[in-house]
């Protein structure tokens, strides 16, 4: 049986794997790394409480012998400054990797980052950009295998109060971007579920476009 440490338990994307990995037989125990709880209680849940993803050497205990590692830790392009959104993108998935990476090497990790993600790192896009520096840190690492997830617009499954215009937008279009771009968007149950059965079963790509993450699902 599988151990799972994951990030971003409290989120859209993050819970439904969170769920997903506590119904699991596969899986005998999740780290769930938060700021907040998620007000889950369960056998297989161990939720560590922690408010410096930038440091995590005084929980180092939960890092050791891990078997799968689910980043799903993210935040919403405008939502935050541009300084704050780099450091959530970049400098927390780095930090996070340098501890497992250490304690854990053997890992599947597997990585929620986005479409456009730019690993030359020359893009004027603060989300490409940062997303792809964060990609090229965790290619840096010496895991057994690393899954990096580009989706496209993810329609939340569950209500939620849209961070934003542009996705209040796309929200309401969902019907239509369905129909005449479905390559481009996905649910947050799918991506959700596909996120999860990889981090199990792994997959023959390491980066995992739109297309290529809804054919897993097939």
């Amino acid at each position: 049986m599988k151990r799972v440490i994951l990030t971003g338990g409290t989120g859209m994307v993050g819970g439904s794997v969170l769920k997903k990995c506590l119904e699991s037989p596969a899986i005998s125990e999740v780290i769930s790394i938060v700021r907040k709880s998620a007000g889950i209680q369960h056998e297989k849940l161990i939720e560590v409480i922690h408010q410096d993803f930038g440091d995590y050497s005084s929980i180092t205990e939960y890092f050791k012998d891990q078997d799968v590692a689910y980043f799903c830790l993210g935040a919403y392009t405008g939502a935050v400054s541009d300084d704050l959104f780099k450091k959530i993108t970049v400098d927390f998935t780095a930090a996070f990797a340098d501890m497992l990476e250490k304690h854990s090497p053997n890992v599947n990790f597997c990585f929620l980052s986005g479409e456009g993600a730019d690993q030359t790192e020359k893009s004027r896009v603060s989300f490409a950009k940062y997303k792809g520096i964060a990609e090229n840190h965790l290619l840096s690492k010496a895991f057994k295998d690393l899954y990096l997830f580009r989706p496209g617009y993810i329609y939340p499954v569950e209500p939620r109060q849209e961070p934003n215009v542009m996705y209040r937008i796309s929200r309401a279009l969902y019907p239509l971007l369905k129909t005449i771009y479905s390559t481009g968007v996905i649910t947050s149950e799918e991506l959700a579920q596909a996120i999860f059965q990889t981090g199990l079963e792994g997959t023959n790509q390491s980066l995992l476009k739109n297309i290529d993450i809804k054919k897993l699902l097939q």
